[in-house]
């Protein structure tokens, strides 16, 4: 059973969806990438969690 030829609205859609798939890879691989980058530099990887942490207050002499 043969196919018929894809109306041209069909072949919109396809460029459409294409464009939209890429766009939506690319912004995964952004994010993919940023979130490699902040866990290897390392550092301070602390999340606001609305406790105060010792870390935060100023040192008793410094001023």
């Amino acid at each position: 059973m043969a196919f018929g030829k894809d109306h041209d609205l069909h072949q919109r859609r396809f460029g459409r969806n294409l464009g939209l798939g890429l766009a939506l890879a690319a912004f995964v691989a952004v994010m993919f990438g940023l979130t490699v980058v902040k866990i290897d530099r390392g550092g301070i990887n602390q999340g606001f969690d609305h406790v105060l942490r010792p870390e935060m207050l100023p040192a008793e002499g410094a001023q």
